[in-house]
């Protein structure tokens, strides 16, 4: 094994194990019933956001310093449109609550 073949493989793996912690830390909250209303709601949403990072760190390999201007303007603009479809859905969908209430 190479220096750059066994360096990518511990990224790998170690992206790969935060991934699984990141995964596992809600699913035991709510499988335990260990945190209840909106505090795991949070820890849910804090937990998928740092995986989000994870995998671009570690499996797509962006960083701030050695990937070019381009891709991270379409990685922000990516970001953004995700933003406008999850705030969208979620306004929609309290909109639809309140009117049906």
């Amino acid at each position: 094994m190479t220096h750059a073949s066994e360096r990518s493989l511990t990224t790998y793996l170690t992206g790969f194990v935060l991934a699984v912690i990141l995964t596992a830390i809600p699913f035991a909250l709510v499988w335990g019933e260990l945190l209840t209303g909106p505090a795991v709601y949070i820890v849910i949403a804090v937990a998928a956001v740092l995986q989000v990072l994870v995998h671009l760190v570690f499996f797509l390999h962006l960083d701030l310093k050695h990937t070019p201007g381009e891709n991270l303007f379409f990685l922000g603009f990516a970001a953004v449109l995700i933003f406008i479809m999850v705030g969208g859905s979620l306004w929609i969908m309290m909109d639809l609550h309140h009117r049906m209430m």
